[in-house]
């Protein structure tokens, strides 16, 4: 059940993250829900690093939709706009 509650809120934060940073991406939809994922998973990380969060605890979803955000500008760094302009 955690998986499957996980995905969902990915695909929520993700979805906020691209709201917030419009533009073309490299990615489709599941690039969108990994980066929500991992945004989550980066958040707990810094914030149990700096003690915002204790161990086993879930990273805020704000701070999941920041770390969401700053992985999206790092994957649109790092792949690149490969599409062009239309």
């Amino acid at each position: 059940m955690h998986l499957i509650y996980t995905v969902i809120i990915g695909l929520i934060i993700g979805a906020i993250a691209k709201l917030l940073m419009p533009g073309r991406d490299p990615g489709g939809f599941i690039i969108t829900i990994l980066l929500g994922i991992a945004g989550s998973v980066v958040a707990g990380y810094i914030g149990r690093a700096l003690h915002f969060y204790q161990e086993g605890q879930a990273a805020g979803f704000l701070a999941s939709v920041i770390g969401a955000i700053l992985l999206l500008v790092v994957y649109r760094a790092v792949v690149g706009n490969t599409g062009g302009k239309n």
